[in-house]
């Protein structure tokens, strides 16, 4: 009879015949087995305490585990040459290997000290002997509760047909899995930034029905500025809208795909089951293409892991977990470091917006949304200022000096105003240089009449203005020359000196004073 190895069920087959007393010859008989076969196995029994009278109560897993390995023993492949030779050069094989030298290239370096053995056979060695390729132990990671975490991914995907200049363009997606369910949601961008992301978001809270406790996001640049396994740092957009939200943020570290394996792998899969054959002209069609995909072709398919599927497993089981939607859109700001000019002026998305003079050459921290612009300063702020559009200026007087400000300005009417300050006739003169069209080509002539009350005082200056009022004459050089003209006619101040000898006492002196003088001094005393 041919060799025939026996199995686990069918010796302990035999066993249990044996113990309700069926002879060997008819338990060989019955199971296509050599008589002699069937004896070896009995006398192992035998060997291990078992007998006919037990019953088959004695016929137990431990009885059948001995029983096949006496009469089984392992042979195992048998080696070869080449094994023996790498067991010669164990040393030289394991050090190498230590020093992270490729398995192939051991090989080489072999086979140039004169040892001629096959690649195939180097591998088995250092796999049985030497523990190489060995990873670390696979632990499964726990699903979670329901509705808690939600983890995300983005990969590029397909062109989309050529539009009407004949361009194509190709489009990322945003791939959003919930750890438990694995409901799936896509959600395709043009760009990976961070108010693309935010927008994704957005999106896949009005698909599922609510916010997710946790996301777990990769590394991306639109998400993590500085990775770090304890404490890396968000952007602050970002992490600005997970606090609106509600929701945690939970990055992986870098390059430990099984920290989100929920999602790791789909882009592929994403690309070539979802928009693979697609042709999609414009992003609107992907993405409504991508939500149908997610909702009616991979949200009812069943699952391989949950054998579940994942639309059902996420109605009944996580929608009821989540965080309410949100009813109103986000307004997504824009977070930027900005310096601050010699013209004290900041730019914050193509837009200039002034600061104080004590900011110059500062370097702060803005949030600009729809509405505002806030200027931050090693977390306090600074500037408020209204949002403009790119190429506008918003400017706030009060960051500048006034005459300045209201010069830059071509502000006539503040020129005015410090004109009257001088006098009812200044401000007369005044309105009347710059009547007219264009009035602020005339703010040389405002600037010389304010110049006029600072060198000859508003008196005098009121004076002349009545004057040349009177006289229908509206010319500032001619009004300096009359008010010089008074200058001169006016009267002039006395001047009074007192008179005195000495401007201290004679007790002052070192030299005493002649008889003459000391008797004058007297005199005058």
């Amino acid at each position: 009879m041919a060799f025939r190895e026996v199995t686990m069920l069918e010796v302990k087959e035999v066993l249990r015949l044996w113990l309700l007393g069926v002879p060997k010859k008819r338990i060989a008989k019955q199971l296509g087995f050599d008589v002699k076969t069937v004896r070896r196995y009995l006398a192992a029994a035998r060997a291990h305490g078992a007998d006919p009278g037990h019953g088959t109560g004695a016929l137990d897993d431990a009885l059948v585990a001995a029983v096949v390995k006496v009469t089984q023993p392992e042979t195992g492949r048998p080696r070869g040459e080449g094994w023996a030779v790498c067991e010669t050069h164990r040393e030289f094989i394991a050090g190498h290997l230590a020093n992270r030298v490729r398995l192939s290239k051991v090989g080489k370096l072999l086979r140039r000290r004169g040892v001629d053995v096959g690649y195939d056979t180097v591998r088995r060695y250092a796999v049985e002997q030497l523990g190489f390729g060995v990873g670390a132990r696979s632990v499964p990671v726990a699903d979670g509760e329901p509705g808690q975490e939600l983890q995300l991914d983005t990969g590029w995907m397909i062109l989309l047909e050529p539009d009407l200049l004949g361009r194509r363009r190709r489009f990322k997606a945003w791939i959003f899995t919930a750890v438990l369910s694995r409901h799936r949601f896509v959600y395709p961008v043009f760009h990976e930034t961070t108010a693309t992301a935010i927008e994704a978001c957005e999106a896949a809270w009005e698909f599922f029905g609510g916010v997710f406790h946790v996301v777990i996001p990769d590394n991306t640049k639109a998400i993590v500025v500085e990775a770090d396994p304890i404490s890396p740092r968000i952007t602050d957009a970002f992490l600005e809208y997970a606090q609106a939200r509600g929701f945690s943020i939970d990055t992986t570290r870098v390059r430990h795909p099984k920290d989100k394996a929920r999602v790791e792998r789909t882009v592929p899969t994403v690309r070539d089951d979802c928009f693979g054959g697609e042709q999609l002209r414009t992003l609107d069609d992907a993405r409504a293409h991508g939500r149908h995909w997610s909702l009616e072709d991979y949200g009812m398919k069943r699952h391989s892991r949950t054998q579940r599927l994942p639309r059902e497993h996420f109605e009944a089981e996580e929608r009821a977990a989540l965080l309410p939607a949100p009813t109103e859109a986000y307004d997504v700001p824009i977070w930027a470091d900005c310096k601050v000019a010699l013209d004290q002026f900041a730019a914050v998305a193509k837009s200039l917006y002034s600061l104080p003079f004590d900011l110059r050459r500062h370097r702060l921290r803005a949030r600009a949304d729809s509405q505002l612009v806030r200027f931050y300063e090693h977390g306090r702020l600074v500037k408020t200022h209204p949002r403009k559009a790119p190429g506008q200026r918003s400017i706030d007087g009060a960051d500048f000096p006034e005459y300045a400000f209201a010069a830059g300005q071509r502000d006539v009417a503040f020129f005015i105003r410090k004109a009257g300050e001088h006098g009812e006739h200044v401000r007369r003169f005044a309105t009347a240089l710059a009547a007219g069209p264009l009035p602020w080509t005339r703010l040389r002539s405002l600037f010389k009449l304010l110049g006029l009350a600072r060198k000859f005082g508003a008196a005098r200056l009121d004076a002349a203005c009545k004057t040349a009022l009177d006289a229908d004459m509206v010319d500032v050089h001619r009004l300096a020359t009359l008010v010089r003209i008074d200058a001169r006619l006016a009267a002039p101040v006395a001047k009074v000196i007192p008179l005195a000898r000495y401007l201290r006492p004679a007790s002052q002196y070192a030299l005493p004073l002649a008889s003459r003088e000391r008797t004058d001094e007297g005199e005058e005393s």
